[in-house]
């Protein structure tokens, strides 16, 4: 299995990344941050407008190190990515996926059946931890609504009809979300979804850890030869990793959303973490970005079985694993594509 290395996160906006030998050097205001060789890391992700020099760029794509360019408040810009390792036939048979609808159904149908499997795990183990809190009832509807949308996906056999059902069950599960923040109530008032700005704190968190995981998503789907802009449920759009989409929708209830809750029920963030933009934005400050980048790089280190492939792994591996799969059943290796189903 492959190894899980350091993903460095570089928060200062006012940074520059470039290489001296085999390091990487962060400065700012003519000062050298931080230097740290290139040989234990996987990913650098910075959140600033300063840049990279050329020649980390170039290294960079020579060790497959993914770098991936944000803008101070956590919006995707950019990323540079080496060459491909898989093969010519393996993208070659991707790309005829793609264009196969029914090929697709299949597909998606299984990532939406981890997604709302997902969900429905985390309804059910919040009623099982804090039952004495909270309106089992309310919460038992809903987790029955996805166990229905689930068995609804069995019989869907177009991308339009499946989106419909993950729609209405996402909107479903987002209906109780608010039921699921057990402190800080009147900081972390839950609505809605919303994402383009996000207007409160917490889908100023969901927002950011969704980018996040987006950027590690596109990366593993590359290590492994995939082309993360070809996607299967979400359809070609220039610029965006469809691919890497269809794999985060899977895993953004059980990775994203579970360590969001985690951060504000442990009062690990406050209201104090944020603060409003003009055009009422609500961002993450710098010091909590420091604060929250920290506990989930600890979370990615810890290790779990992963249901399909029965090792023991770390939370960092799981977007990997989960494209390493989907290579295996692109070229014929197995016979289905295995989504990830957190027990």
């Amino acid at each position: 299995m492959r190894k899980l290395l350091n993903t460095l996160y570089v928060t200062n906006p006012d940074a520059y990344l470039s290489l001296e030998g085999e390091t990487v050097v962060i400065r700012s205001e003519e000062k050298d941050l931080l230097k740290l060789p290139l040989l234990n890391l996987e990913g650098i992700v910075t959140f600033g407008f300063m840049g990279a020099s050329p020649a980390l760029m170039r290294a960079c794509t020579q060790n497959n190190i993914s770098l991936c360019f944000l803008s101070p408040h956590g919006r995707f810009l950019g990323r540079v990515i080496g060459e491909s390792n898989g093969n010519v036939l393996l993208r070659k048979a991707q790309y005829r996926l793609s264009d196969n609808e029914d090929e697709c159904v299949k597909v998606a149908g299984n990532m939406i059946t981890g997604k709302l499997y997902n969900a429905k795990s985390i309804v059910d183990r919040a009623i099982r931890d804090h039952g004495m809190r909270l309106d089992v009832d309310k919460l038992k509807n809903v987790s029955e609504y996805l166990y229905n949308s689930i068995n609804e996906l069995k019989e869907a056999d177009t991308l339009d009809r499946i989106r419909g059902i993950e729609g209405k069950a996402a909107s479903t599960y987002f209906d109780i979300f608010d039921d699921l923040i057990l402190q800080q109530k009147d900081d972390f008032v839950w609505k809605s979804r919303i994402k383009r700005p996000p207007t409160d704190n917490l889908n100023a968190l969901l927002s950011f850890f969704y980018v996040i995981l987006a950027n590690e998503c596109a990366a593993a789907c590359e290590t492994v030869g995939l082309d993360s802009y070809v996607g299967i449920f979400h359809r070609d759009r220039p610029g965006r990793t469809s691919l890497a989409l269809d794999i985060l929708e899977e895993l953004r209830a059980i990775v994203v959303d579970r360590f969001v809750l985690s951060l504000v029920n442990k009062m690990i963030i406050t209201k104090q973490d944020f603060i409003t933009r003009e055009n009422g934005a609500v961002v993450i400050n710098d010091n909590a970005r420091k604060k929250v980048l920290t506990a989930w790089q600890e979370r990615k280190r810890e290790t779990i079985m992963h249901p399909y492939l029965e090792e023991q792994i770390e939370w960092g591996l799981v977007p990997h694993c989960q494209a390493m799969l989907l290579a295996r059943y692109i070229r014929g290796d197995i016979e289905e594509y295995p989504p990830f189903l957190w027990k």
